[in-house]
C-alpha cells in the first residue's frame, strides 16, 4: 500500500464550481530529480510511505493520488499588486493537487509551484528555476523551526529544463516544488468576485470558508458571518506578520493575492532575513519605494485586511466589516509583544507597559550597534541566565555603551521561560542558524557549480536543530 493508515483525502474546494478555478494539463518534464521530501510533514498526512519512485510519480508527474480523482485545478483571483488591482491574476505556474486531513483533522492543500502554464499564465513559461525551489524550502523551515504559522515545502524536484530569467543568471535549472498549507484562499479570491459584481459567490466562499477554517462562527448568518469572517483573518495575519518581525523575516511582496484566509506565510519570492536590525530593509530589488520593507510589514497587513473588507460590503455591513478590521492593531501589537519574547526566550512581564518599554530599549540598542539580528537573539536566550554565555562570545565587543545598558537593566524583570532549553547542544554553539542572503547564495553556489547540495541538508540540519532547541 503506497500511503499509510493515516492518510485521509478530503478534497473541498472543488465543489465551490467552475467560477473558481480552472481544469489544467500537468506539464511534461524531461527529468525528474528527487532533490527534497519533507518527512516530517508527511508523516503528518499519511504520504511518509512512499517510495521515492511513487513520489515521483505523484510529485513529478501528477498522476492522482489514492481516492483524490479530481484534475488538478489553477485557482482564480484577482489581487492588488505594489497597491495596483489587477484583474489578469490567478495560478500561473502552479494549481490545486488535491485536498487531505492530517493526523489531527486539519485540512491541508496540496498546491504546487512550477507545474507548468495555465489559463492565467499570460506570457510566462509556467515554471520554477531549482533556485526559487531551494529558497522556498529554506524559507518555509526557519519560520517553522522559529514558530510562525507558513506552508511546509512538501516537495522539490529538479526537471531537467533550462530556463531563461532576467533576474539570476541563465540558462538556469527547473524543478517542481508542492507545499502544504491549510488553505489557499486567497484576500485576492474575494476580490475577484466582488469585481465581477458577484455577491452569490461571495457568500458561496464565506461559507466554505467558515465551514472549513473557522467552524465556530457557523451560527452566524449572513452580514455578521462575514464580519466574523474578516475578524478571526485579521487576528491569523496579525499573528503571522508578529513572527515575521520576531524572526526578523521580510517577504518581499505583501500584494492581497499572497496572503490568505488562515494566516499562513506562503509563495516566497524574494524574501530576506534581517542581517541587522533595519526597518527600511528591502527584499525585492523591485521595491523601489520600500513599500513592503521590514518595518512597513504590519501596515501592509492592515492595508490588504481593508482592501479584504472591501470586497466584503456587497454581502455585509460597513460598520461591522470596518469594526472586524479593527481588530488587528491590538492583536498585532500583543502578538509582537509575545513573540519578541518568545524570541528572547523570557516570560511575559505581568506589566504589559514594562514589555514595551524592554523590547523598546531592545530596538534601539541593536539599531544603533549594528549587532547581528540573529546573533543578538542567540546570545540572549533566556536573557541573564545567558549573560555569562553572552559576554564571552563573539559579539562580546557590541554589549557595551549607554543604548546596551539601558535596556540589559530590564532584564531582571523577566525571568527564563523553561530555562532547561539552554542546555541544548545548539545554544552550546557560538553562531546561530541564520539564513541571511550571503549564505543563501553560497550554499546556492556549489549547487548551481557543483552539484553539491551538502551546504543545503547542512542548513536545513542546522535550522531543525534551533527548532529543536526552541521546541
Amino acid at each position: 500500500m503506497p500511503v499509510s493508515s493515516t492518510y485521509q483525502p478530503d478534497p473541498h474546494f472543488y465543489g465551490l464550481g467552475p467560477e473558481f478555478g480552472d481544469p489544467v494539463e500537468v506539464a511534461e518534464f524531461p527529468m525528474h530529480r528527487l532533490v527534497w521530501r519533507d518527512q516530517r510533514a508527511a508523516q503528518r498526512v499519511g504520504l511518509d510511505t512512499l517510495s521515492d519512485a511513487e513520489w515521483v510519480a505523484h510529485f513529478g508527474r501528477f498522476e492522482s493520488l489514492p481516492n483524490m480523482a479530481q484534475p488538478p485545478v489553477a485557482m482564480r483571483y484577482h489581487g492588488h499588486q505594489f497597491r495596483t488591482y489587477n484583474p489578469q491574476l490567478g495560478d500561473g505556474r502552479g494549481f490545486l493537487f488535491g485536498q487531505l486531513r492530517d493526523q489531527n483533522g486539519r485540512l491541508l492543500d496540496l498546491g504546487t509551484k512550477g507545474s507548468g502554464q495555465t489559463p492565467w499564465s499570460r506570457q510566462g513559461d509556467g515554471r520554477l528555476t531549482l533556485k526559487g525551489g531551494v529558497r522556498e524550502v529554506l524559507a518555509a523551515r526557519m519560520l517553522e523551526a522559529q514558530g510562525v504559522n507558513t506552508s511546509k515545502a512538501l516537495s522539490l524536484i529538479e526537471t531537467g529544463e533550462n530556463l531563461i530569467r532576467s533576474d539570476e543568471p541563465s540558462p538556469t535549472r527547473s524543478a517542481v516544488l508542492v507545499r502544504l498549507q491549510h488553505s489557499h484562499v486567497r484576500f485576492g479570491t474575494f476580490q475577484r468576485h466582488a469585481f465581477l459584481d458577484a455577491p452569490e459567490r461571495l457568500t458561496a466562499l464565506v461559507d466554505h470558508c467558515v465551514a472549513l477554517y473557522y467552524p465556530h462562527l457557523q451560527d452566524l448568518e449572513g452580514p455578521a458571518r462575514a464580519a466574523a469572517l474578516v475578524r478571526e483573518v485579521a487576528l491569523a495575519t496579525a499573528e503571522m506578520v508578529a513572527g515575521w518581525m520576531a524572526a526578523g523575516f521580510v517577504h518581499g511582496v505583501l500584494n492581497t493575492d499572497n496572503m490568505n484566509v488562515t494566516g499562513e506565510s506562503f509563495d516566497y519570492g524574494p524574501w530576506r532575513f534581517l542581517p541587522v536590525a533595519d526597518g527600511n530593509f528591502t527584499a525585492a530589488y523591485f521595491d523601489q519605494t520600500g513599500l513592503y520593507a521590514y518595518g512597513r510589514q504590519p501596515e501592509a497587513g492592515l492595508w490588504n485586511l481593508k482592501q479584504l473588507a472591501g470586497a466584503l460590503t456587497p454581502i455585509g455591513e460597513l460598520e461591522s466589516l470596518t469594526e472586524a478590521v479593527r481588530a488587528y492593531p491590538p492583536a498585532f501589537a500583543h502578538a509582537q509583544q509575545a513573540a519578541l519574547l518568545r524570541r528572547l526566550g523570557l516570560k511575559v512581564s505581568p506589566k504589559a507597559e514594562d514589555s514595551r518599554t524592554m523590547l523598546d530599549a531592545m530596538f534601539a540598542f541593536m539599531a544603533r550597534s549594528g549587532v547581528s539580528w540573529d546573533g543578538f537573539f542567540h546570545d540572549w536566550f533566556g536573557g541573564l541566565a545567558s549573560e555569562a554565555r553572552a559576554m564571552a562570545g563573539p559579539r562580546a565587543t557590541f554589549y557595551q555603551g549607554e543604548d546596551f545598558k539601558a535596556w540589559v537593566t530590564w532584564l531582571d524583570q523577566f525571568a527564563p521561560e523553561r530555562p532547561e532549553r539552554l542546555s541544548h547542544a545548539y545554544f552550546q554553539t557560538a553562531e546561530p542558524a541564520s539564513l541571511v542572503i550571503e549564505e543563501v547564495e553560497a550554499l546556492w553556489a556549489r549547487i548551481a557549480e557543483q552539484d553539491d547540495w551538502s551546504g543545503f541538508h547542512q542548513k536545513l540540519a542546522d535550522i531543525d536543530q534551533l527548532g529543536l532547541a526552541l521546541a
